[in-house]
């Protein structure tokens, strides 16, 4: 392959507030994951 660059995909990571277990934690979780309902914000 030439005349490709190494492009890397990153993942956009959010620093979001969730609750685990009951719990409120920081967590690190990309967008799509919020997008698709992996992970649901804390209500504030």
């Amino acid at each position: 392959m030439l005349g490709r660059s190494a492009r890397m995909f990153r993942p956009n990571i959010q620093s979001v507030k969730a609750t685990v277990d009951g719990r409120p934690v920081k967590l690190k979780v990309c967008t799509a994951c919020l997008k698709a309902g992996k992970v649901r914000r804390r209500a504030s």
